[in-house]
C-alpha cells in the first residue's frame, strides 16, 4: 500500500500525505484500480482551511482501524476543493439533491465509472448526535455493493440522469432592465436585517457582492435606501467580531446575526472583494471607517497572504494551539481579561475591555471574547492615542501565539479578485504600494498560470504551476484583475491579456443563447457538465465573466464581446427578482449595463497638473461599472484614446455611453459633474 499524495502541491492533499489511508488524488488510474478491483470510490472532498475537514481527518483517516477497512474494500480518492472545483461542484449537486444539505468534508461513494450511489458530509468514528459512525457506514456500503449490486447501479444511474438533465436554459431572454433591478431591490429590503445590518438569519455571510449592488443601483437612481443598506451593513461588520480588529481582514462569515463570532478562518476571496467594496463605500460617502477598513484590509492580504513570488496565498486556518498543545477554533484572536491585564496592566486593560467589548463571561468559548467596536460604548473620549498604544501592545502579544496555517496556494481567479481590490484601493486612497503589489501579482498569473496560447492553469505552489486546467471563474476573474490594472495603471497590456482570456471564455465556455459552463468545452468530461450562475462565496465564473466581457466591450467597441455579456445577462433578468441574495453580482452588473457603461478617456501629459486632477476626478467615478482609459493624445495603449486630441492645448476628458460622446471637457469638476 502507498498514499499517492506526496507529490502534489495542493496543501490540503499534503496534510494527507502520512495518512495509513492509501490515498489517491484524483485521475483516471484511481478509477481503474477500482474497476480492477472490482470496488467501490471513496470520494473525500475538503479544503486546507475546513475544520470539521481536520477532525474527520484526525479522528478516522489517522485511525489505523478504520484506515484498514477502506484499503480492503475501496479506492479512496482525495481532492482539494479549491483546486478541482469542477469536480466539487458536480458531487456537491447530487448531495444536496439526495440530502437537502451539503458542506465539507463531503463523502461519496461512487461506481468505477464514477457515478455517485451514497452521500453524506463529516462522519464520526461511532454513532452520536443521530449520526451513523464511519466505520458503520463503510460495512454498509461494503455489504450494498457485494450483495444488492443491481441496486446501487439503478440508484447510481437515475443520479446520473437527473444530473444530466438540470442544463440551464438561462440565456438569450433578453438582459435585466429596471425594472427587474427595481424588484430585487423590494426583495433585498424584505430581507434585510435592520437591526444589525446584512441578510437573513444566522449563519451571517458578508454579502459583498449584493452590497456592490447596492451602491451601484444608489448611483445610477439616487436610491437611499439601497445606499444606506450598504453603508450600515459595512458598519456593523467592521464593529463585529468577523472583522479582526487588531490586524484588519474578515473571518468567513459570522455564527450569529450580530456578526459577534466569526467562523475564523480568513479566505482570500472574502477579504479581496470586502478590500474592494469598502473602497467604492469610500467613494461614494468619504466614510472614515470604509477608508480605515479597506486600507487594513489590503495591508492584512499584503502582510500575511502574500507569497515569496508575489502572489497571494488562498487562506488562513480556523485553528491554531491555544498554548496548551491543543488545536482549538480562534486561540489566534480571542482574549479574556486576565490575558489583557497581563499585557497592558490593570488601567488599560479596563479601557481596552470597554473598548473591545471583552466581558467577564465571554462571547466566545471559556470565557474568551472575540474584539469588537461596539457602538454602545463611547471610548471616544478616551485618548486616541492611549487606545492605538493598546492595539499596538496587544497585536505585539498576539504575533507571540502560535499563528494559524497558511495554505499557501495560490488560486487564479483569487489572484484575479486580490489584483483588483489593491489596484483600486491603492489608486483610490493614494497607496502606490498596493498598485505595486497588484502588478507583481498580476505578472505572476502571466509568468506561471498563463501558457502562450493565454489558456489558464487553476494553481500554482512555490512558483510551479499545477496540473489542473482553469475554469470560467479563472479566466473572468482574473481579466477583471487586469482590467482593474489597465485602468489605475495606464498600461494597454493588461487591457490586452485580458481580451486574450475573454476572447477564450466566448470560443470554449459558451452555450447557446448566451448560458456559459463551469469548464471549457474540451475539459475533463464528469458525469455533467457543471454550470452554476448563482453567486456564492464569490461571483459565480458566469456573472463574473459577464462583467469583464461587458467592461472589455467598453474599452474597445468589440460587438461579439458586448453580445456575449449581454447573452449570460439573461440568467439575471430570471434570476434577479426572484433571489437577489444569490446574485449580486450579476446585479451589479446589470446596472453597469443599464448605465452605459460610461467610457471615459482622459488625454494629456502624464506630469502635467491638469492630466493628473482629471484622471483623478475619473478614478472617482461613481458611475456603475465606468470604464477608464488615460495617456498621451492618440496613444497606441488604449482604443479610447484614438482621434482623442487636446483641447487648445489642454489636458481633457473625454466620456461617451450608449454610442453616444458629450463634448471634451478640460475642468475636473465638469467631469465630475457627468460622471
Amino acid at each position: 500500500m502507498a498514499n499517492r499524495l506526496a507529490h502534489e502541491t495542493s496543501p490540503y492533499l499534503l496534510q494527507h500525505a502520512d495518512n495509513p489511508v492509501d490515498w489517491w488524488p484524483w485521475s483516471a488510474e484511481a478509477f481503474e484500480e477500482a474497476r480492477r478491483r472490482d470496488v467501490p470510490v471513496l470520494l473525500s472532498v475538503g479544503y486546507s482551511s475546513c475544520h470539521w475537514c481536520h477532525v474527520m481527518a484526525h479522528e478516522s483517516f489517522e485511525d489505523d482501524g478504520i484506515a484498514a477497512l477502506v484499503n480492503e474494500h475501496f479506492v479512496a480518492v482525495k481532492v482539494d476543493r479549491e483546486e478541482r472545483p469542477d469536480v466539487d461542484a458536480v458531487y456537491m449537486e447530487a448531495v444536496q439533491a439526495a440530502t437537502g444539505q451539503g458542506g465539507w468534508p463531503m463523502t461519496v461513494f461512487l461506481t468505477p465509472d464514477a457515478a455517485p450511489f451514497y452521500f453524506g458530509t463529516y462522519f464520526p468514528p461511532e454513532p452520536r448526535h443521530g449520526m451513523p459512525s464511519f466505520p458503520d457506514v463503510l460495512e454498509g456500503v461494503r455489504d450494498a455493493w457485494a450483495d444488492r449490486r443491481e441496486e446501487v447501479g439503478e440508484v447510481a444511474d437515475r443520479i446520473v440522469k437527473d444530473l444530466a438533465g438540470r442544463s440551464l436554459a438561462y440565456g438569450g431572454d433578453g438582459v435585466p432592465g429596471q425594472e427587474e433591478l427595481a424588484q430585487a431591490l423590494l426583495g433585498l429590503v424584505r430581507e434585510y436585517d435592520a437591526t444589525h445590518g446584512g441578510f437573513g438569519g444566522a449563519p451571517k455571510f458578508p454579502p459583498s457582492m449584493t452590497l456592490e449592488f447596492l451602491l451601484r443601483h444608489h448611483a445610477r437612481t439616487g436610491s437611499e435606501g439601497a445606499l444606506q443598506m450598504a453603508a450600515d451593513t459595512c458598519e456593523a461588520m467592521a464593529r463585529g467580531g468577523i472583522y479582526d480588529q487588531l490586524g484588519g481582514g474578515f473571518a468567513r462569515y459570522a455564527v450569529d446575526r450580530a456578526w459577534v463570532v466569526p467562523h475564523f478562518e480568513k479566505m482570500l476571496y472574502d477579504n479581496a472583494l470586502l478590500c474592494r467594496l469598502y473602497a467604492h463605500l469610500w467613494k461614494a460617502t468619504g466614510s472614515d471607517l470604509a477608508r480605515r477598513v479597506a486600507l487594513e484590509t489590503a495591508d492584512f492580504m499584503v502582510r500575511e497572504l502574500r507569497t515569496p513570488e508575489g502572489g497571494f496565498a488562498s487562506a488562513l486556518d480556523a485553528d491554531s494551539d491555544d498554548g496548551t498543545g491543543k488545536h482549538v477554533e480562534g486561540a489566534y484572536y480571542v482574549w479574556t481579561p486576565e490575558q489583557l491585564t497581563a499585557v497592558l496592566g490593570a488601567e488599560d486593560a479596563a479601557l481596552a475591555a470597554a473598548h473591545y467589548g471583552v466581558t467577564e463571561g465571554g462571547t466566545f468559548e471559556h470565557g474568551s471574547s472575540v474584539l469588537q467596536l461596539p457602538r454602545s460604548v463611547d471610548t471616544a473620549v478616551a485618548d486616541a492615542d492611549r487606545i492605538a498604544s493598546i492595539a499596538a501592545r496587544l497585536l505585539a502579544a498576539r504575533e507571540e501565539r502560535e499563528r494559524p496555517g497558511r495554505d499557501d496556494k495560490v488560486v487564479a481567479a483569487w489572484n484575479g479578485l486580490a489584483v483588483a481590490a489593491l489596484a483600486e484601493t491603492g489608486a483610490l486612497l493614494g497607496r502606490p504600494d498596493l498598485i505595486e503589489r497588484a502588478t507583481e501579482a498580476a505578472d505572476l498569473l502571466v509568468r506561471v498560470h498563463m501558457d502562450e496560447t493565454a489558456r489558464l492553469t487553476r494553481t500554482s505552489k512555490d512558483g510551479r504551476a499545477g496540473t489542473n486546467d482553469g475554469v470560467l471563474e479563472d479566466y473572468a476573474d482574473v481579466a477583471e484583475g487586469f482590467l482593474a490594472l489597465a485602468a489605475v495603471t495606464g498600461e494597454g497590456a493588461w487591457l490586452d491579456f485580458a481580451g486574450f482570456l475573454l476572447d477564450l471564455v466566448v470560443d470554449r465556455f459558451t452555450a447557446e443563447g448566451g448560458a456559459l459552463y463551469d469548464t471549457a468545452h474540451d475539459a475533463e468530461t464528469l458525469i455533467r457538465r457543471p454550470q452554476d450562475p448563482t453567486d456564492n462565496a464569490a461571483p459565480s465564473g458566469w456573472t463574473a465573466a459577464a462583467g469583464a466581457l461587458l467592461s472589455y466591450a467598453a474599452h474597445t467597441g468589440s460587438e461579439a464581446h458586448r453580445a456575449a455579456a449581454e447573452g449570460a445577462l439573461g440568467v439575471v433578468k430570471a434570476l434577479g427578482p426572484r433571489a437577489p441574495r444569490f446574485i449580486g453580482w450579476g446585479l451589479a452588473v446589470a446596472e453597469a449595463l443599464l448605465d452605459g457603461p460610461r467610457e471615459i478617456a482622459v488625454v494629456g501629459a502624464p506630469d502635467e497638473t491638469a492630466f493628473q486632477e482629471l484622471r483623478r476626478t475619473a478614478l472617482l467615478a461613481t458611475a456603475p461599472g465606468a470604464v477608464l482609459a488615460t495617456g498621451a493624445p492618440d496613444s497606441e495603449e488604449f482604443p479610447l484614446l484614438k482621434d482623442r486630441p487636446l483641447v487648445a492645448g489642454r489636458a481633457a476628458a473625454y466620456v461617451c455611453r450608449h454610442f453616444v460622446c458629450e463634448a471634451p471637457v478640460t475642468d475636473p469638476a465638469e467631469l465630475a459633474a457627468r460622471l
